[in-house]
């Protein structure tokens, strides 16, 4: 199975980027082929809703760093949205992506898909889970997990947080 990882935060090094890297790893011993893109430092700009992807093969007026992620998307079997919470939801690095998605309205994306969440507090996922959730049930995507790390208060503090041996047996799962 390929799996695409997208990593909504601009971060380098950061928590999320060691959560993806430890569901990498799990995914891996598995032997599934795992694609981690960085979209929250990539330039990817916001869906103008021109709708020239309708009438072009799903092929989007916008050329900028998103064609990879297309690229990429184009035969993946599931894709995992990865994140640190910023004001109750998910980066608006990520949020662009998602909805740069749009091109796939005509002929649908189908994927398996999981959300990583981690924040530097407790309490503060359930607007970013129910936002994937409507959107997995609306494309119908078929939900793998959701795991939320919260109290990451410091940059590198998920390297020995106990919930990481979860996030690598969700990518061992599949």
């Amino acid at each position: 199975m390929k799996i695409v990882v997208l990593n909504g935060s601009p971060r380098k090094g950061g928590n999320t980027e060691i959560m993806t890297q430890a569901f990498t790893k799990g995914a891996e011993k598995k032997g599934h082929e795992v694609v981690n893109l960085p979209v929250g430092t990539m330039k990817i700009r916001g869906c103008m809703a021109c709708e020239y992807c309708f009438s072009h093969n799903g092929e989007c007026a916008q050329k900028d760093d998103m064609t990879q992620v297309y690229a990429e998307l184009k035969d993946a079997d599931m894709v995992v949205f990865a994140s640190p919470i910023y004001w109750f939801d998910i980066t608006a690095q990520l949020k662009a992506v998602i909805d740069r998605l749009y091109v796939g309205a005509t002929a649908g994306f189908h994927f398996k898909t999981a959300l990583l969440l981690d924040a530097g507090a407790d309490h503060v996922f359930d607007a970013a889970i129910e936002q994937y959730r409507a959107t997995a049930a609306y494309v119908k995507w078929e939900n793998c997990g959701i795991i939320t790390v919260p109290n990451m208060e410091s940059k590198g503090s998920m390297s020995t947080c106990p919930k990481l041996t979860e996030v690598e047996a969700l990518g061992e799962s599949l």
